[in-house]
């Protein structure tokens, strides 16, 4: 056991943790937001003044009359500066490498990453093509090829930089964190599983379906991925799996509640959260299942300390 081991070095201060958060969260929403901030105003001072934005999804950009695809690398753009702020951050503060938060070791484990992102995509294409032979009146096509061939080139570049970002953030660092402090694997799931919910509380989806019946679909997604850190040591598995999830969804389906507004080929029109959030828990499972398998994961560490493994002293 490396990853939350690696953690047990004396740089867990919680002023440095608040800082890279702070850093992190600032080179985001002020430097990063600054190309979405000039394009909205310059729409707005250009319309006269009359353009408002969407009540009901103020990611919504359309309105402005930002085409779908300028609009989804306008919002990808601040993570861009929140990862890049993160990751030089690491090795000042706590003396680690981008490598020790990912998997406590010097060597990031790739095969795993791309194994999970195949693997949770095709878990997702099973459950749409379920959905849709049950309840096709419920979807709209809009394919539109001009639109979606640039949108595919678009999701594999900011997608993973995205996903990294709170991946590294939630179930990398934070995590490494609170198992420093408390010394409980489920307390370095289950915490920063809540933050990751908080994180997302400002999202079109809350304020359509209400706090408590869209939060804990984030907070599950959280367990699920902290899970497989714990039991993977390491964070490779989270991070491609969460990739291939929202690589899905920009590139599948959409409503118009979503965070992301993209030309997908998909308009979900009615979202049941409740059907949608059991829907993510049995595919997480399942994930869990599959790869427990494929790598041989032990659940009992799960009720394991996390302390310094001392090193066995052979008698000759």
């Amino acid at each position: 056991m490396k990853h939350l081991e690696r953690a047990l070095d004396g740089q867990n201060q919680f002023w440095k943790y608040l800082l890279n958060f702070v850093a992190g969260f600032a080179a985001s929403n002020i430097i990063g937001a600054i190309p979405l901030g000039s394009v909205i105003a310059y729409k707005i001072a250009t319309s006269g003044g009359t353009i408002t934005p969407n009540p009901h999804n103020a990611m919504d950009l359309s309105v402005y009359g930002i085409s779908q695809n300028v609009g989804f690398i306008l919002l990808m753009i601040p993570f861009v500066f929140a990862l890049t702020t993160t990751l030089i951050l690491f090795k000042p503060l706590h003396k680690r490498l981008l490598a020790e938060v990912i998997n406590g070791t010097k060597q990031i484990r790739w095969k795993r990453y791309f194994s999970a992102m195949g693997v949770w995509f095709i878990i997702c294409l099973l459950y749409l093509a379920m959905d849709y032979a049950l309840n096709s009146t419920n979807y709209k096509l809009q394919f539109d090829a001009s639109k979606f061939i640039p949108l595919v080139l678009l999701s594999l570049l900011f997608i993973p930089i995205q996903t990294a970002y709170e991946e590294l953030l939630f179930r990398g660092y934070f995590t490494q964190g609170i198992a420093a402090w408390t010394k409980n694997r489920w307390a370095a799931i289950i915490i920063p599983a809540l933050l990751f919910g908080l994180m997302h509380s400002f999202n079109p989806e809350v304020k359509e379906y209400g706090f408590w019946v869209a939060m804990p679909q984030y907070v599950i997604f959280g367990v699920l991925f902290g899970l497989m850190t714990i039991l993977d040591d390491g964070i490779e598995i989270a991070m491609g799996a969460h990739a291939a999830n929202n690589i899905f969804s920009c590139l599948f389906v959409t409503n118009a509640a979503s965070a992301l507004q993209t030309p997908a080929v998909f308009n979900q029109l009615n979202i049941n959260q409740s059907k949608e959030t059991l829907a993510l828990t049995i595919m997480g499972i399942l994930f869990i299942i599959i790869f427990s398998r494929l790598y041989k994961w032990n659940f009992a560490v799960l009720n394991k300390k996390v302390e310094m493994e001392i090193p066995e002293v052979i008698e000759e």
